[in-house]
């Protein structure tokens, strides 16, 4: 059913839907795409309902996606188009509100690609109009060109460069200059770094990492204010772990998953104990801010090689700088491959610079840090696990095992038939 309407453009503009029952939105958005030679308004919609009959006739590349609007809303859009099978990607355009927050981390967990806000605070229409260009168009670019990939070409550019899943990258300057460093069986802390696709990434990982964890986690997902909150939610209503944001000052404990504010670096201070929490609002580094760059160099500072940095999904390049120094330390280093991720730009930087130890797809990053924090081995079930329901491409869900044969982690208050022994 997807290929009924997935379009089948590899040449020429990208053909957007708009799907938005704001005039004003709708007229921004026209005025948009008439300006951007790489980009053509397909069509427009006003609720969910007529998009979802248009999709099948104009075959978007991308459908642009308000959350709010009456007959059917945008999640309830994303529902539907789950259910039929629909594949093209969407970026919902959000509001920077609680509420609107909430609806788009929900919609990301259906689905949807990545999200902008809406521009608030313009009198002038010319400049809202620049600042939806310079979020939205490099997002359609990126989301479609890797959406457009066949399985058989995102593989590519890691099996030409010889670094396939589970490899030890040696291309590029940083991977030679690195290669006689000798790595730390130790782990002592885990960064994380992503952006676009960075939040249902980074389910996948968080679900499957057990409850006896014995190091903290630190995440740098690109978001704004409020909305890290609720990703932080949510992320801890599917773990085995506690998840939260950061908050600044409070010591770093074993088992718990930091998540940076938005519009705040997650940086790391050094204690007689450990370390603590420390949040900057200093600039904003590869025009991010919270930056994957700043957390993987701060943790450089505190732990050296005995710090597993992982980079997923996203586009540009933060992280790339972050994962050189730690690699050149000694810490190892994982990317998220090509064929999983939304946007290849993020990893695929840290892979280009040759520091990438291990480049897996997204299911199996979980167990290679159980691996390399040396927590996993001492499993045991104490009945037969039932037989999967669940596909191979669900959402993550409680109990089971992911594809390299560890436990996913059970949430927390959910019964479980996984206990440690020694």
């Amino acid at each position: 059913m997807a290929s009924d309407s997935t379009s089948q453009t590899t040449n020429g503009p990208i053909r957007v839907l708009v799907v938005d029952d704001a005039v004003a939105v709708r007229r921004l958005m026209t005025m948009l795409f008439q300006s951007e030679p790489e980009l053509e308004l397909a069509g427009i919609a006003q609720d969910g309902l007529v998009a979802l009959e248009k999709i099948g006739l104009l075959k978007p590349d991308i459908i642009s996606l308000d959350l709010a609007m009456p007959n059917m809303d945008g999640l309830t859009m994303l529902r539907e188009m789950r259910e039929r099978g629909i594949d093209v990607p969407v970026i919902m355009f959000s509001t920077l509100t609680h509420h609107g927050a909430k609806e788009t981390i929900e919609g990301l967990a259906l689905g949807a690609a990545d999200y902008v806000t809406k521009p608030t605070h313009y009198d002038n229409p010319m400049d809202a109009l620049e600042a939806v260009r310079a979020e939205l168009v490099p997002r359609i670019k990126a989301i479609v060109r890797a959406a457009q990939r066949s399985p058989e070409s995102a593989s590519a550019p890691a099996a030409a460069k010889g670094a396939t899943a589970g490899s030890t990258s040696s291309a590029g300057s940083a991977g030679s200059a690195a290669s006689s460093v000798q790595r730390s069986g130790k782990v002592e802390a885990i960064v994380i770094g992503s952006s676009t696709g960075g939040p249902n990434a980074l389910a996948e990982v968080i679900s499957r990492l057990p409850g006896n964890l014995r190091v903290p986690v630190l995440i740098a997902q690109h978001m704004p204010p409020v909305y890290t909150t609720y990703l932080a939610q949510r992320l801890d209503s599917l773990s085995a772990l506690t998840v939260r944001e950061a908050v600044d000052g409070e010591p770093l404990q074993s088992g718990t998953v930091y998540i940076a504010p938005g519009d705040h670096h997650l940086t790391l201070r050094p204690t007689a104990a450990g370390a603590t929490v420390a949040l900057t609002q200093s600039a904003p580094v590869n025009h991010c801010r919270p930056s994957v760059d700043v957390l993987f160099s701060s943790a450089a500072a505190i732990w050296g090689k005995q710090c597993l940095a992982i980079v997923l999904t996203g586009m540009g390049h933060d992280g790339r700088d972050g994962a050189v120094e730690l690699h050149g330390l000694g810490a190892q280093v994982l990317v998220q491959d090509e064929a999983t991720s939304v946007v290849w730009g993020m990893p695929g930087a840290v892979h280009d610079a040759g520091v990438a130890d291990e480049v897996l797809p997204i299911d199996k990053i979980a167990a290679a840090a159980v691996r390399l924090t040396a927590v996993g081995s001492g499993f045991r079930r104490s009945a037969p696990a039932a037989p999967s329901t669940t596909s191979p491409d669900a959402s993550p869900a409680a109990g089971g095992t992911n594809g390299a044969g560890v436990p996913r982690a059970v949430p927390k208050g959910v019964p479980s038939s996984v206990t440690t022994g020694g």
